[in-house]
């Protein structure tokens, strides 16, 4: 069964998920924005947090749409203000994943998503999902992927 982890990364926390589900199988899949974010922290959160609370769909660089021969699909997303990164937003919305087993990894500054479960329970019934607490300061959370 082939698997894919598709995901965004705006600090580098679900660059580290991403390492470690290489090493379980998984090919890497990077989406990038095609205008990035401000370079100060926080007018980066604050512009993200704000057009992804109204769930803005970026444009990105480079998307392959194609999930052919790919069995299984992780997709990746840090959370800006309860909900998913606005690069996720386009991904989801522009991707079908019917027949695919969908899951999702979501970093989170709390270690909660509310607004992003929500919407997983929604629109991906069934599917599992874990939330990590900002795995770069905390790297004992990634072991919650080896379960």
């Amino acid at each position: 069964m082939a698997k894919l982890f598709l995901y965004f990364s705006h600090t580098g926390n679900e660059d580290l998920v991403a390492e470690e589900l290489k090493k379980q199988g998984y090919d890497i899949r990077k989406v990038e924005k095609k205008h990035p974010l401000p370079k100060s922290f926080f007018w980066s959160v604050f512009i993200g947090g704000f057009y992804a609370s109204m769930q803005h769909k970026d444009k990105l660089k480079d998307f392959d749409t194609s999930l052919q021969g790919y069995d299984e699909i992780v997709i990746g997303s840090p959370i800006w203000a309860t909900q998913f990164a606005c690069p996720i937003n386009t991904v989801l919305s522009t991707i079908s994943f019917e027949g695919k087993k969908v899951s999702f990894i979501l970093c989170s500054g709390s270690g909660e998503a509310p607004g992003a479960i929500e919407r997983i329970q929604k629109e991906f019934a069934g599917s599992e999902f874990v939330v990590l607490k900002e795995p770069k300061k905390h790297p004992e959370e990634l072991e919650k992927l080896n379960k």
